[in-house]
């Protein structure tokens, strides 16, 4: 149970959030924006469950977020099994179409900016002194000043080609931070309570003054500690930084059954089993035939066919032209980037990675229903 009686505030109809995280990931609005259409549009209204037009906001847009975290993990993939079973009850699908399933992995890249060490090192140091600010802690110098001038000072060494110069003034911010970071620990020492209030931002710190360039597990973001470096191999754009997405869709028409977050940076092939477990409790049909790019080689799947491409050996003409399908994949995950809310992860933490994979599959669902819906009503006898 996610919400009680005779507790608390009367708590909004469930229709109404979930109609609005569905028609926010169905047209890439943020929290705000999508409240504010609410008002305006009716058939919204229509769609969220209420029966008159309504002049009011419904909730204010920081119920939202609480909402997310509130139903979870569970909670979503509960929305996307719905949005499946109403893609059946429309004929955008047909039951024999969830047991063919095509899978591939993207990039969901996360809401920060473009690293660099001392970019995140110039934010630690003004992240320091503001805690120790609030918690009263007199520091010798906060070298936000200084530290602000060097960091300039780099970016323009940097443009001119002045590297050597460029290093030395990088090298004096992460010399800030380090002086900084042992002034606070001498005077949190005799403070247990001030010890696990700076834990976790030590902890970061420590990373960022000990990690170089090709460190493993390096801190690239301040707010999104565990953000990952993945290269896809993409000719455009070399690095992306975020978290793997593993997404299953039906072969014929496209439909998302499954959108699992991998942290970690995980081989694609390890996470294969996985994946369709949680397509096949999504749509409850057992996925007998997958088929995958050359990156889930070594999957260990022994229970059900898998179609790798290049495949040649007990390949009939029949299954040679059903893989050359596993290409349709592509222009969905660009459909989810571009048309959802894929493209840019906004929500936080790993439970956010996790969140928003599932809705942007959700809003992917919504928008094709949507799109059966208009086409019939379109050819429908007047």
């Amino acid at each position: 149970m996610l919400f009680v009686e005779n507790k608390g505030a009367p708590a909004k109809p469930v229709r109404l959030v979930v109609g609005l995280m569905m028609l926010q990931h169905m047209y890439n609005f943020s929290d705000e924006r999508v409240v504010d259409g609410w008002v305006e549009n009716p058939y919204w209204q229509f769609f969220c469950g209420e029966q008159q037009l309504q002049w009011e906001m419904p909730i204010d847009p920081s119920s939202l977020p609480r909402w997310r975290k509130r139903i979870g993990k569970d909670g979503m993939n509960k929305i996307l099994s719905e949005t499946i079973k109403t893609a059946l009850k429309t004929g955008t699908v047909n039951t024999t179409s969830l047991q063919k399933a095509i899978v591939d992995t993207t990039v969901m890249e996360k809401n920060i900016t473009f690293p660099t060490d001392s970019k995140t090192q110039y934010k630690a140091i003004k992240c320091l002194v503001k805690m120790a600010k609030f918690h009263q802690i007199s520091l010798r110098q906060s070298y936000i000043h200084i530290g602000h001038k060097r960091l300039i000072k780099a970016g323009r060494y940097s443009h001119a080609r002045q590297m050597k110069r460029a290093k030395k003034e990088r090298s004096k911010i992460k010399t800030y931070l380090g002086r900084l970071y042992r002034d606070i620990e001498r005077k949190i020492a005799e403070s247990p309570l001030l010890q696990s209030i700076f834990q976790g931002i030590f902890e970061i710190v420590e990373k960022l003054l000990t990690q170089k360039k090709d460190s493993k597990n390096k801190i690239y973001s301040l707010h999104e500690p565990h953000v990952e470096c993945i290269s896809k191999g993409k000719a455009h754009k070399k690095y992306e930084f975020g978290c793997k997405v593993s997404l299953v869709i039906t072969h014929k028409e496209g439909l998302a059954l499954g959108a699992v977050a991998l942290h970690g940076n995980p081989y694609d092939g390890h996470t294969l089993e996985e994946c369709l477990k949680d397509s096949e409790y999504n749509s409850g049909k057992k996925i007998n035939q997958a088929f995958v790019d050359k990156g889930y080689k070594g999957h260990g799947i022994n229970d059900r066919m898998i179609f790798i491409s290049g495949q040649k050996r007990g390949m009939t003409k029949w299954y040679k032209k059903q893989l050359k399908r596993r290409q349709a994949i592509e222009p969905q995950i660009g459909h989810m980037k571009s048309d959802g809310k894929m493209g840019r992860n906004y929500l936080k933490g790993k439970v956010g990675d996790q969140l928003n994979a599932i809705l942007c599959g959700v809003g992917h669902n919504l928008r094709m229903i949507g799109r059966n819906l208009r086409s019939l009503a379109a050819t429908a006898p007047t």
